[in-house]
């Protein structure tokens, strides 16, 4: 099952979920200008890492159909933040683990998405990035790990910035773990504090995902 859903989001954005099946040559075949993305691909990456990238990009020209843009090359850049070509106002934000592909497409505006596989290494790695509080609110439950690492990454880039300490200056208020729900972040930055609504799901029981689509912008950096 390739292309999963596309969901409607506040400010025009969307949402897209990919499940992958298909191989890096079947995915390549449904993009415009193939040859050049096969320029841009990243060298080194194993065949599942090389097929999620290469359905993330799918997903992206899926989605910015839905908003009626014309086919662009989608790059990096600087950051890392995916951006179409010679489209500067729309914002794109992607995420793969495991079989599953996120996207959020915007037409102005910041956005930011992950999808995460709930697994035991969230916990083990918390004292990294977790604080003390957001630890305890955790306990022993590895999908609100899951859920925290997830909702510090859309946070991440959302801000589009690189060098954050997610321990430090990415913070998440306790909750009470639902099916779906809305999580309170902030960014704590030496020039400027900001409060942020991350939206979570539980996409199945193995998958976690949180989305965050907001219209203004951060102070320059």
């Amino acid at each position: 099952m390739p292309f999963h859903s596309a969901t409607p989001l506040p400010n025009q954005a969307v949402l897209g979920l990919w499940q992958l099946t298909e191989p890096s040559t079947e995915l390549a075949a449904l993009l415009p200008y193939p040859e050049r993305y096969a320029e841009l691909q990243p060298e080194g990456r194993d065949e599942t890492r090389a097929t999620q990238w290469w359905a993330g990009r799918a997903l992206a020209h899926t989605l910015s159909q839905e908003l009626n843009l014309p086919p662009a090359l989608l790059r990096n850049d600087a950051n890392g933040r995916p951006h179409f070509d010679g489209q500067p106002d729309f914002a794109v934000s992607l995420s793969h683990s495991g079989e599953w592909v996120a996207a959020v497409v915007a037409p102005r505006g910041r956005v930011g998405t992950d999808i995460e596989l709930v697994r035991t290494k969230a916990q083990q790695l918390a004292p990294r990035f977790l604080s003390e509080t957001e630890r305890a609110d955790a306990g022993d439950d590895a999908t609100k790990y899951s859920l925290y690492w997830s909702a510090k990454e859309t946070l991440y880039k959302l801000h589009s910035r690189r060098g954050l300490v997610f321990k430090e200056q990415i913070r998440l208020d306790p909750f009470g773990l639902r099916e779906a729900g809305v999580l309170t972040g902030h960014l704590l930055l030496e020039n400027f504090r900001s409060q942020h609504q991350i939206y979570y799901q539980r996409l199945t029981e193995q998958y976690v995902l949180t989305y965050c689509v907001e219209t203004d912008s951060f102070p320059p950096a």
